[in-house]
């Protein structure tokens, strides 16, 4: 399958890494923007002759390439535009580590562990204009030791997440997805814990305000 990923860090890189290495194309990515120290995800993009194509705050739909067939988001704090997304012939997904919907929002997992829950888990979800809102393709439970911290919760999760990335392209991919819609019900929204707030993109260009 033609690929798209936009994400950072080592969970970017490593679903870039797993699906490379499973015969994807990938097709192009945007990490987050270089600083001092490049992204992850770019030392590797480099090495394997990867199109590193936008940042993830400066993506629109103008730099995703023709043919590409999906969007993933891994570790991605940047709102994948519908514009994006809409490129793709099976649109865009994302893992979300909890079981949406709840916590949605970029700190799943510190949340987690600062409301004391006692199960958590990671989520394959469709890509749209709800910020972590898209119907599920999959999900998977972890119970959580009360003695772990954020960081070790999230190592847990890590694996996990790499894991139903891969199932999940090859689910989408033999035409067999099945999508559950989200219950709005049972979901809860979280702040950011130390981050700015998300941005779309394409809406920035023609003028309208940050959401």
């Amino acid at each position: 399958m033609k690929i798209f990923i936009c994400g950072q860090k080592t969970f970017g890189r490593e679903v870039m890494k797993r699906l490379y290495e499973e015969g994807h194309e990938i097709v192009g990515i945007a990490p987050a923007p270089q600083k001092q120290y490049k992204d992850k995800m770019v030392g590797y993009a480099m090495l394997h002759g990867i199109p590193i194509k936008s940042d993830a705050e400066s993506l629109t739909s103008a730099v995703i390439p023709e043919g590409t067939e999906l969007i993933i988001s891994a570790h991605s704090h940047w709102i994948i535009s519908d514009q994006c997304i809409g490129k793709c012939r099976y649109g865009g997904i994302g893992f979300h580590p909890s079981l949406l919907p709840r916590h949605r929002g970029q700190d799943a997992v510190r949340w987690a562990i600062a409301m004391g829950d006692f199960i958590t888990g990671g989520t394959i979800y469709r890509l749209d204009s709800k910020c972590d809102g898209g119907d599920i393709l999959t999900q998977r439970t972890l119970f959580i030791d009360r003695s772990w911290d954020y960081h070790e919760l999230w190592s847990k999760l890590f694996p996990i997440g790499v894991d139903m990335v891969a199932e999940a392209v090859e689910v989408i991919g033999s035409g067999k997805a099945m999508w559950t819609p989200q219950n709005e019900r049972y979901a809860t929204w979280e702040p950011s814990w130390d981050r700015p707030r998300l941005r779309r993109n394409e809406l920035i260009q023609l003028g309208m305000p940050n959401v």
